[in-house]
């Protein structure tokens, strides 16, 4: 509203304030920010790429599957001893041995109950790649995972906390999304722009968190400023994927890296979100990533990392149909 519009209305009516109020501008620009339309091409992304990764989590394992999961001396370590473990630590969180437990009332032997689990499981990753039954698909992978996880617990690490993190959006996303099998055998509607915003914020937010503190973690710790971590992560088995020799005739550089590293980290919530830095940094995180699949072995945690990038800040770089979206709302707003 003009100045001049403000005069003319405070004259025609003497007794009302028609001084902008800070709370409610503030309000708005609070859901303009949270409900900010957006397509539903970062929940195609997410719900591939983590059917992709869940597939491959499958078939990683598909050989020793049993031996991870089996009871007493069949298993390497012992079920038993991890469920213990997880038991402790969070007592209602499912675990694998609830489902050999029902599968020996129905009449199955552990080993059968193990192989269906691991079926069921690839087969919910399946259908989330196509994107057939994409809710259920979605229940039963996050469910199964959950359970593997929760009953492997001193053979895992962060990849499967991240990809435990996908699965949930994934349970609660605002299906189907345009990309899905779904979609097209059911004619389901899309929905709202303004939800797809909403979940699409919220995932944003939660990527920032997560980079920011897994980054000012690192600045407090003197090692990634000596290159002292650097050299311990690229030496110690079973991360040693580059020879000693060749780490250590870049010994030099390892400090570097480390201070990169940081600086990418606490830097991405500063500059993943205005419109001139985000294709960079985006890049930056995604090769930084590709990186620690390379040299560590870190294949999966490298993709559930550039899974949860793309689906956050990444569409409008991918879809042509994102791209004219964001120069019109750039455009109008």
């Amino acid at each position: 509203m003009s100045r001049t519009s403000m005069i003319s209305l405070s004259l025609e009516h003497p007794g009302t304030d028609f001084r902008p109020n800070p709370f409610r501008q503030f309000q708005h620009r609070l859901i303009a920010f949270f409900f900010h339309p957006s397509s539903d091409r970062w929940l195609s992304l997410l719900r591939i790429g983590i059917g992709i990764q869940v597939i491959l989590y499958c078939l990683s394992l598909r050989s020793d599957w049993t031996h991870v999961f089996a009871q007493g001396t069949e298993g390497w370590v012992s079920r038993d001893i991890m469920e213990a473990v997880a038991k402790v630590q969070a007592p209602l969180v499912p675990r694998i041995g609830w489902l050999v437990t029902v599968g020996s009332y129905l009449g199955l032997a552990e080993e059968k109950t193990l192989s269906l689990i691991w079926f069921c499981l690839l087969v919910a990753a399946i259908f989330l790649v196509i994107g057939l039954f994409s809710r259920t698909s979605a229940i039963i992978a996050w469910f199964l995972y959950l359970t593997a996880v929760n009953s492997s617990a001193l053979v895992t690490y962060g990849v499967d906390n991240f990809t435990n993190i996908g699965l949930f959006y994934l349970l609660v996303a605002p299906f189907p999304d345009r990309m899905s099998l779904d979609r097209v055998l059911w004619k389901s509607p899309i929905k709202d722009q303004h939800l797809h915003g909403l979940f699409r914020r919220v995932l944003q937010i939660h990527v920032c968190i997560i980079y920011f503190f897994g980054g000012l973690t690192k600045c407090l710790g003197p090692g990634w400023w000596t290159g002292e971590s650097m050299w311990m992560a690229l030496t110690r088995p079973p991360f040693n994927v580059l020879p000693v020799s060749i780490v250590d005739s870049g010994r030099i550089l390892l400090p570097l890296i480390g201070i990169a590293v940081c600086l990418l980290e606490i830097g991405y919530p500063v500059f993943i979100w205005p419109k001139k830095t985000r294709l960079i940094w985006l890049l930056a995180i995604i090769g930084m990533h590709i990186g620690i699949g390379l040299m560590m072995g870190l294949y999966l945690f490298a993709l559930i990392m550039i899974i949860l990038n793309l689906a956050a800040f990444g569409p409008e770089f991918i879809f042509r149909h994102d791209r004219s979206e964001n120069f019109r709302s750039a455009t109008l707003g």
